[in-house]
């Protein structure tokens, strides 16, 4: 077969940024099919230009993945009116790239953005061939929650266009059980799912890291590590109180790592606190991200205290587990409910930076504890959330798809 992926956001492994799309193509191309995959040569996470406006083409066993990368408007982290003019100028420049592939047995749209949504609709009609439309995280809803969306008409116009993509999709795809009722209240016809998971393979629970310690000062510290966006969700704030309440554990640091829109912001907050006890570092490519992990101590996922928020898989937690560290969980919802079935790591309420600063000295004094959460982590991945397991899933949901339209 051969599946058109539209992903502004697409991030390949050695690249920063969430690469589960990148694993899946891989996947499907170790099956034998072709994937195409138009992506945006923006980094959705930095804001930088990772690649030049270019085509990348991967073998992998019998099948390959091509990646096509079409221009982006940068500014993306500029404000909310620069970052809608981003994803305009992907959705009208991937929808012409996408004219140029021939053969395609099945488009794959993402969102969010949910703007490229209609894109892969499109040409899914044009090109007579089934649209699968995978959601991500529920937009707008998400983007109303945190404050992002609020001109009542902008809000109209998004939710109508949120229950469209529902409705003329062939299959909607969501990565978290969480979205399932929202989704078919909304007018899908048939919902899927293929969580969110990891590869253990790309983690060795043993490693310590000693090179990424070393190279970041952090020798003889227990080290708590938040890595991925800093943006308006993640709350960060929390954890910077929380590292102002471990002011007395010079034992103790707490590492960013990543970016986004608001981490200027955080450092600045940082430096006026007097916070010597918190580490800012760039974000890293998937590649090196279990040198990383292998570094930490303890992993910690948070968001705001949105009910919202409960429905949500965040990519990271299971990357946590996946490399044999303790999750400190701010997070409710579907998420904690893994973490506890698999006994890898501690809740907290979000929006608590005491019980977060709680957590983080709990397992600081504790460290075997923090072991044994790590291991049961790292086997309930591999039981129940293996990338490979769930890719396989995937694909037979795309033959599926296609084999009904022939």
């Amino acid at each position: 077969m051969h599946i058109l992926l539209i992903h502004q956001s697409f991030a390949a492994l050695n690249e920063p940024g969430g690469t589960r799309h990148h694993e899946l193509a891989r996947y499907l191309a170790e099956q034998g099919h072709q994937v195409t995959v138009i992506a945006s040569p923006v980094s959705y996470l930095t804001g930088s230009q990772n690649a030049p406006s270019s085509e990348e083409f991967e073998r992998y066993g019998p099948g390959a993945v091509r990646i096509l990368r079409t221009y982006t408007y940068r500014a993306l982290h500029r404000s909310f009116l620069h970052r809608v003019i981003s994803f305009i100028s992907f959705m009208v420049s991937s929808f012409w790239a996408g004219l140029r592939v021939q053969n395609v047995d099945l488009v794959w749209g993402t969102s969010p953005p949910i703007f490229q949504g209609v894109t892969a609709w499109a040409l899914a009609r044009l090109k007579h061939a089934p649209f699968l439309f995978e959601v991500r995280d529920l937009w707008p809803a998400f983007a109303i929650g945190v404050g992002v969306l609020r001109q009542p008409l902008l809000i109209r116009a998004s939710l109508w266009l949120e229950r469209f993509l529902y409705r003329h999709a062939d299959r909607v795809m969501v990565n978290s059980p969480g979205f399932l009722e929202h989704i078919k209240q909304r007018g899908a016809r048939r919902v899927e799912l293929v969580p969110n998971g990891a590869d253990p393979r790309m983690f060795d629970p043993l490693e310590q890291g000693t090179a990424f310690r070393q190279a970041n000062g952090l020798e003889g510290k227990f080290v708590a590590l938040y890595a991925g966006a800093h943006g308006m969700s993640n709350d960060l704030p929390v954890l910077l109180e929380a590292a102002r309440l471990l002011q007395d554990r010079p034992d103790i640091r707490l590492v960013l790592l990543g970016d986004g829109k608001e981490k200027p912001a955080l450092q600045k907050l940082a430096a006026e606190m007097g916070l010597e006890n918190v580490c800012f570092l760039p974000p890293v490519a998937k590649s090196d991200m279990p040198q990383a992990l292998a570094g930490s101590d303890a992993c910690i996922a948070i968001l705001k205290p949105i009910p919202l928020y409960a429905t949500v898989y965040p990519n990271k937690v299971f990357d946590y587990m996946a490399a044999g560290r303790p999750v400190i969980l701010a997070i409710d919802g579907v998420i904690r409910q893994v973490v506890e079935d698999a006994r890898a790591g501690i809740f907290v309420p979000p929006g608590d930076p005491t019980k977060l600063a709680d957590a983080i000295r709990n397992l600081a004094d504790h460290i075997e504890l923090g072991r044994e959460m790590g291991l049961r982590g790292r086997a309930h991945i591999e039981a129940h959330f293996d990338r490979a397991e769930l890719a396989a899933r995937l694909e037979r949901i795309i033959t599926a798809m296609v084999s009904s339209e022939a």
